[in-house]
């Protein structure tokens, strides 16, 4: 670059030479020449000075042109050092911009680099994170199989009144875990609506705070002329405004009123399938054929998928949403089971009649809640429930979803409880007594009741059993109900309403009294296989046991006012159709072996020969009482074959259980 200035350079100042040289010889040529013409023809000044003249101007001429040209090779250096300079810079640039590159490639091959390594070391971390895990589970196992095995050899060495204790110890620390939660799940609750209530304190002093500017606002507005400045000012943005808002507004009122539309109907297409739903359930309760049932089951399988459906497009709060879907599922996955068993040839029995029952009077409250919502709702309060705003239709939508936790009103029956006759029908085999003599049999019955009346109140008759009723009256004014079987005149059932409001007598004391009433019906070879407080009242199952068999066909529910000591209900019609048949059936299978045939993820106390009734026929079953963790459980496998037959799961409620 410096070469090629300096060569520029020495040219120009050449030339710059060359032409004032070349002027100055002009200029000596041109004097010569007026010399020699002075010296040939004098002539006179004028004439001079007119000769002289060109030669001057020729002169300034020169010195203009090197001047102009002086000024151009400087201007051409300039520039050749500007273009050198730029050239400079921009390989400079160039230089700065790869160093930089060279700069951010190393820095995110370092990062690479450090990810790798954190995600090698993330790897291991988990890797031995889960190593840890398994070795934990495997000394758990290995300790809860330890303990199952001590549990096992207790359970083998213990006696019958030891059992009783542990099985009543294990019982009240069920119960004080189960309260324990119900507290903390009560006090977090509680806590939850405290921080709602909160909530909704400080929102309401945030708009009261609002409202208190605002009116302040007001109260220190500017003047006339300020405000008729500012309507102005803002009038001219609002009018070229005017046609792009409008046209938008429109456009999102279109959506909304689209949206809340679609709402509308989803909410009607749930009174529509909870409709439905209550007409099958209510159908299925009174059904008895299994092709039917089938298509009842299925229908209501199908109205459950799209209830499930349609809740999850109504925008409802999470807890409210878990309620109602917990109960939909619950129904359509008791259907599901309901028809396998029906595909398998099997019949309903009473106690699954009782639970379709239950979840058609549940639904019936839902769908009633539904049509009532959907009929009465305003709009406004349905807009602000779409938002998310409290109002009556949130309100509304949180009592269903309390309705649908309803539980069962009835306790958790017996084994087998309502399976009803099992062909054997022994009461047809007595002989009918007459109105009269039924009438001293139930006098004689409630000997100890101090019965001041009995009144005849006509007869009831069954598939099975034909009975006179009774209304009996003690010197109280209490009413007793009576039945008495038309054969044999037998007391198949009674009831009465006792107010027991203290617990004076325990279990086993009500256990006492129940079998002393029972002995003085002449009904002694009885066991009893359920115990259960309902509030102040025990309910306890009795069944007939043969040569050490338990013969469930042969049932007897006996209830016991705890706070009197004396019973109060009793219902004996599976004892009265089934008993005396006796057992004849004996057990292919030892107890170990049958007892080796059950899954070993549960503990196994020690088993029972038992007559269980199965779709209406006696099958000879092994009993277990059984526990899974904290869950107990009831499990029948067949004596001969070692089949799983019958598995019942043994739940705490509110009015208490207790099986032994």
């Amino acid at each position: 670059m410096e070469k090629k200035i300096g060569k520029n350079v020495s040219s120009g100042a050449e030339k710059v030479e060359r032409t004032a040289k070349k002027n100055e010889l002009v200029s000596e040529a041109s004097g010569a020449t007026a010399k020699k013409q002075s010296a040939k023809k004098p002539a006179n000044k004028a004439t001079a000075k007119k000769s002289v003249k060109p030669v001057k101007k020729t002169g300034k001429r020169a010195e203009k042109a090197i001047k102009k040209e002086k000024a151009a090779a400087e201007k051409r250096l300039e520039a050749a050092k500007k273009r050198a300079e730029k050239k400079e810079k921009k390989l400079l640039k160039r230089a700065e911009l790869k160093q930089a590159k060279l700069e951010k490639k190393a820095r995110l091959q370092e990062k690479k680099l450090a990810k790798k390594e954190m995600i090698a070391k993330k790897r291991a971390e988990r890797k031995q994170s889960k190593l840890n895990k398994k070795a934990a589970l495997k000394e758990k196992r290995v300790e809860r199989r330890a303990e199952k095995n001590a549990r096992r050899e207790m359970l083998k060495n213990e006696n019958k009144a030891e059992k009783q204790k542990r099985l009543a110890r294990e019982k009240k620390e069920r119960i004080a875990l189960k309260r324990q939660k119900r507290e903390a799940k009560d006090k977090a609750r509680e806590n939850k609506m405290k921080s709602r209530e909160a909530a909704r304190a400080r929102k309401a002093e945030d708009k009261k705070h609002k409202r208190a500017q605002k009116t302040e606002r007001r109260k220190h507005a500017p003047g006339f002329g300020g405000w008729l400045a500012a309507v102005i000012s803002l009038g001219v943005a609002c009018l070229a405004l005017a046609t792009v808002v409008t046209a938008g507004g429109f456009r999102m009122n279109d959506m909304t009123i689209s949206a809340e539309n679609g709402y509308r109907s989803t909410l009607y297409e749930m009174v529509s399938v909870s409709e439905d739903m209550e007409d099958n359930l209510s159908k299925l309760r009174v059904s008895s054929g299994r092709h039917e049932q089938r298509k009842l089951l299925t229908q209501i399988l199908v109205d459950s998928a799209l209830m499930e459906s349609a809740l999850e497009r109504i925008p409802v709060d999470a807890a409210t949403s878990t309620d109602i879907s917990a109960f939909v599922n619950k129904t359509g996955n008791y259907a599901r089971t309901l028809l396998s068993k029906l595909a398998a040839g099997k019949s309903l029995t009473e106690t699954e009649k009782n639970t379709i029952s239950y979840l058609y009077n549940v639904n019936g409250k839902l769908y009633n809640e539904l049509n009532d919502l959907a009929t009465t709702m305003d709009a406004g309060e349905f807009r602000k429930f779409l938002k998310g705003g409290e109002g009556s239709v949130s309100q509304k939508f949180g009592e269903m979803g309390q309705t649908s936790k309803e539980e069962p009103e009835d306790i958790v029956d017996a084994p087998f409880s309502g399976e009803g006759n099992v062909g054997n029908n022994e009461l047809a085999k007595l002989k009918v007594v007459t109105e009269e003599r039924a009438e001293e049999l139930v006098r004689g019955y409630f000997n100890g009741y101090h019965v001041k009346d009995v009144r005849y109140t006509g007869e009831t008759a069954s598939k099975d059993m034909a009975c006179y009723n009774y209304v009996l009256t003690d010197e109280n004014d209490l009413e007793i109900y009576a039945q008495i079987t038309k054969n044999g005149g037998k007391l198949a059932f009674f009831d009465t309403y006792e107010i027991c409001k203290d617990k004076n007598f325990d279990l086993e004391a009500c256990d006492r009294l129940a079998r002393d009433f029972l002995s003085d019906l002449g009904i002694d070879n009885v066991e009893a296989v359920w115990l259960s407080d309902a509030g102040m009242v025990a309910d306890i199952t009795y069944v007939s046991l043969e040569n050490g068999v338990r013969a469930y066909s042969e049932m007897i529910r006996i209830r016991v006012c705890e706070s009197k000591g004396r019973v109060v209900g009793m219902e004996a019609r599976g004892y009265l159709l089934n008993g005396g048949s006796g057992v004849n059936a004996t057990a292919q299978l030892s107890e170990p072996e049958v007892r080796a045939m059950i899954s070993s993820v549960v503990e196994t106390g020690k088993g029972h020969l038992a007559l269980i009734p199965v779709d209406g026929e006696e099958v000879l079953a092994y009993e277990f009482l059984c526990n899974y963790g904290e869950e107990q459980y009831v499990i029948y496998l067949d004596a001969n074959t070692g089949e799983e037959v019958q598995v019942y799961r043994v739940r705490e409620s509110a009015r208490g259980s207790y099986l032994r």
